[in-house]
């Protein structure tokens, strides 16, 4: 298979999702429209005309409804003759829409592709498509709709993770956060989008104390969604500071063989995706994430920087426990429980975050990996190019 290269990622900024938040007057498709002008500046004109624009998006209803890559693809001026596909893989679907790419140029069917994802949450609300599977009662208790944060809370009670190992991974995203905002080289990719030019989501004055003395907030959940529970109950644990804040923005990212006349920012090494126990919700990017590694003979030990979704505090506070990983290398510049989950966007986010960090440090291999409700998961991993 011939070497797939990614040539240049960007992203917005995170603004929140609320009438004045700082994306809100943007549509998705203008988010879009600047990811590809900002790849078009940096690399050249084969940003321009690729063969195919692949875009992850949950919710395509409303203004992310009627096939949203296809109406970016029109509003951001790429010929008529590329193709078009909005992707739902849930949370992995900007990084799984890159792992379509790639899987594109590797195969020979294409030679240029933008693949990313936008999510715009001010405008299109979370679980606004009113699919009936969300509340259908008829399927088996396994196969129900669980809500990603009651997910969470389940993972937490079945793993025996303490609220004060929650608030640990919390306080540090944040941290994280606020230190690298202003910080040009781990934010040399994030492109200003209408009036935002920085994070808008991040929390400063998150402490320790403040952290502790917030309440589990959704403990109620558990008895809207009994039935796919079966009647199981567990402690609540997730406050709001322990759930990505619900967020606006896009990431997009040029990929390629070897002859695109730029020069790439790394090759992608390998790529995987992997399903999970729907009742373990949020563990199958851990999965994703042995197979990518399995696939490439590298261990965590051999990759520099690490971007692992902080799906909510449970899963990065679980990675950290579990695998034999140092935490100076995850998440150098926050996470999205500082910064946000867009979620159709977060993978290609990620993925221009991971760029970033890699080229800060000068370090070889990176590692992606995004887990989403329901047993859904991604991973990557690249090789900075010198």
């Amino acid at each position: 298979m011939a070497d797939v290269y990614l040539y240049d990622a960007v992203r917005t900024p995170r603004g929140k999702a609320r009438p004045d938040g700082g994306l809100a007057g943007l549509s998705p498709q203008e988010l879009v429209r600047q990811q590809v002008a900002a790849l078009a500046a940096r690399c050249g004109d084969k940003a321009a005309n690729p063969d195919a624009l692949l875009l992850g998006c949950v919710t395509q209803s409303g203004a992310q409804g009627g096939h949203i890559a296809m109406l970016a693809k029109l509003h951001a001026g790429l010929p008529d003759t590329a193709a078009a596909h909005s992707i739902n893989n849930y949370c992995a679907s900007g990084l799984s829409a890159i792992g379509q790419a790639v899987a594109k140029i590797a195969s020979g069917e294409a030679s240029c592709v933008l693949a990313g994802g936008v999510e715009s949450m001010s405008g299109t609300l979370f679980l606004s498509d009113g699919a009936a599977f969300y509340a259908n009662d008829e399927l088996p208790p396994r196969a129900r709709f669980v809500p990603p944060v009651l997910a969470a809370d389940r993972l937490a009670n079945a793993e025996g993770i303490t609220r004060a190992e929650l608030d640990a991974v919390a306080l540090a995203s944040q941290q994280k956060a606020a230190a690298t905002d202003a910080d040009a080289a781990l934010q040399q990719s994030r492109i200003a989008a209408g009036p935002l030019a920085s994070e808008e989501c991040i929390r400063p004055q998150t402490s320790a104390e403040s952290l502790a003395a917030a309440s589990p907030a959704f403990g109620d959940l558990q008895q809207q969604y009994a039935g796919a529970l079966e009647g199981a109950t567990f402690a609540p644990l997730h406050s709001i500071a322990h759930a990505p804040p619900i967020c606006d923005g896009a990431g997009l990212a040029l990929v390629g063989g070897a002859d695109l006349g730029a020069h790439p920012r790394a090759r992608v090494v390998a790529f995987a995706e992997s399903g999970g126990d729907p009742a373990a919700s949020l563990t199958a990017g851990f999965a994703a994430m042995d197979k990518v590694l399995a696939r490439t003979g590298l261990t965590l030990a051999d990759i520099d920087q690490i971007e692992f979704m902080e799906a909510f505090a449970v899963t990065i506070a679980k990675f950290l426990r579990d695998r034999d990983v140092d935490p100076a290398r995850v998440n150098v510049s926050g996470g999205h429980l500082a910064k946000g989950h867009p979620m159709g966007a977060s993978g290609a986010i990620l993925t221009s975050t991971l760029l970033d960090a890699l080229d800060a440090s000068g370090g070889r291999y990176g590692l992606v990996v995004l887990t989403g409700a329901m047993g859904v998961g991604a991973a990557m991993v690249v090789e900075r190019v010198t």
